[in-house]
């Protein structure tokens, strides 16, 4: 299925940063948005793997997939992270990359995990310049259960096989990558971070997906983002998956997104 889909690699310039990209272009492309893919919080172009290919393959859109500030072959971190970093990816970088990359019409963002965050934020910020968001294992709040993976994945790290896996996405910058990540979450003050609030600003379509065995999230994220959106909602809760459905759960993933997808481009055209 990824043989149909073009592929390039290129820089640009967002928010004063050089952010790596790979633009995705189906063969066959039919008349519509782009879907804008926004990765986890130690997540990169590569770790996405075929799944964004695929999905512009199976709609017949064009992709855009990116690496934030800190991330995979785009400018490295400097320094600790800010408390309002995914805010400022969204309100901020986000829409100059959309700018950088001639994507005019609003886009489909595709966002998973911190992702997921910074999608619905876009959301919230430019109602009017957002067609749908599907949003996989994102947080609006902070549980317990997420900070617990963020401590196991920390002691993953120090033991040495998880940072031996990331270094080969992120290079070099690994180590501030990592840390710009888990350290900002485990600050005591982030226990209170809540963006539940804004959600009520998003009136696009919007996808929720989560594995029931999510180890950084429970169906009460799920349930808020659906309750507090003032758009149509829809809810894919798979069972028998973690954190990554778009990765455990491929072909269903695959099939519900496009589908809703398709909706999305049909309520367009209506």
């Amino acid at each position: 299925m990824t043989t149909h889909v073009r592929r390039q690699r290129f820089d640009l310039h967002a928010a004063g940063r050089r952010l790596h990209a790979e633009r995705l272009t189906p063969f066959q492309v039919a008349s519509g948005p782009t879907l804008v893919f926004l990765h986890e919080g130690l997540g990169s172009i590569g770790q996405w793997g075929a799944f964004p290919a695929q999905l512009c393959a199976r709609t017949g859109l064009p992709g855009l997939v990116y690496e934030r500030w800190g991330y995979g072959r785009s400018e490295g971190l400097t320094g600790p992270r800010q408390n309002d970093y995914l805010h400022r990816e969204a309100e901020d970088s986000l829409p100059e990359v959309l700018a950088a990359c001639g994507v005019a019409e609003p886009p489909i963002l595709f966002g998973h995990s911190d992702g997921g965050s910074i999608a619905l934020l876009f959301a919230a910020a430019y109602p009017e310049r957002t067609r749908a968001v599907i949003s996989e294992a994102a947080h609006v709040f902070v549980e317990e259960v997420c900070l617990a993976g963020i401590r196991r994945a920390g002691d993953a790290y120090e033991q040495g096989e998880l940072r031996a896996g990331l270094r080969r996405h992120h290079g070099d910058h690994v180590d501030l990558m990592f840390r710009g990540w888990h350290d900002i979450w485990l600050r005591p003050h982030r226990r209170s971070w809540n963006m539940e609030a804004e959600l009520r600003r998003i009136l696009c379509p919007t996808l929720i997906l989560q594995g029931e065995d999510d180890e950084y999230g429970t169906r009460a994220q799920v349930d808020a983002i659906a309750t507090g959106v003032s758009g149509p909602a829809e809810i894919l809760w798979l069972p028998g998956c973690g954190h990554t459905p778009h990765h455990q759960l491929r072909e269903a993933v695959l099939d519900a997104v496009a589908h809703f997808i398709n909706r999305a481009c049909a309520n367009i055209d209506h």
